[in-house]
């Protein structure tokens, strides 16, 4: 599958801290049917085989939404669950070792903080980059708030896709108009919303918005 532009306008990163009310899967749904673009699997503490199952659940469920499904991290989970591509932090597997592995055909994410990082991670085979955390972070307590600057020199320093991360919400979305990114990715902006569907719809319509402003 290719990686285009299109694909990062509003990309879902699942966070188990609000289901209850709703499985994963239901949520997941929720946001499909809203209007996510993308969907990432986000998982740390479950177990390889849970894991693997819960993959191989929601995959069917973007395969069948027309939306590429991206693992977070786990290689051998991507490669075993046939998943659309892969997205890794700089702790995480080089971008050209996870080449190696899953071949020419799944998309590759990669966790960017400065251009510098971001050249490298385009070197080795990136096909997006993920950057921030650009209004901090809910979910992360280990990172630090990216500068607008940065931001706009991340995107004008690469010729691949740039998704914004941390922190973003539907008050802050439309800052993000002008720096020269693809769209955004968004965890509690989605799961902890009341109506996850009719937020989506909301947030996919802002983040058209802000990209129609894209220099």
């Amino acid at each position: 599958m290719k990686c285009d532009n299109q694909m990062l306008r509003l990309y879902a990163v699942t966070d188990r801290s609000w289901t209850g009310r709703q499985s994963l899967a239901q949520q997941v749904e929720a946001a499909l049917k809203g209007g996510v673009t993308c969907v990432q699997l986000r998982e740390k503490a479950l177990s390889q085989e849970a894991f693997l199952a819960e993959a191989l659940e929601i995959r069917e469920l973007c395969s069948r939404y027309g939306v590429p499904f991206i693992i977070n991290d786990n290689v051998d989970i991507a490669i075993a669950c046939k998943a659309d591509g892969v997205h890794v932090g700089q702790e995480d597997m080089a971008a050209a070792k996870v080449r190696q592995r899953v071949g020419d055909h799944m998309i590759i994410g990669v966790s960017a903080h400065s251009v510098e990082e971001a050249l490298e991670a385009v070197k080795h085979g990136a096909d997006y980059l993920g950057s921030g955390a650009v209004f901090g972070s809910a979910t992360k307590t280990n990172v630090q708030p990216m500068s607008r600057q940065t931001l706009a020199d991340i995107c004008a320093a690469v010729d691949i896709p740039v998704v914004a991360i941390g922190g973003i919400t539907r008050e802050n979305l439309p800052r993000l108009a002008g720096t020269g990114v693809d769209g955004v990715a968004l965890v509690s902006a989605i799961f902890a919303a009341e109506d996850i569907e009719a937020e989506c719809r909301l947030l996919r319509r802002l983040s058209e918005d802000m990209v129609k402003d894209k220099k």
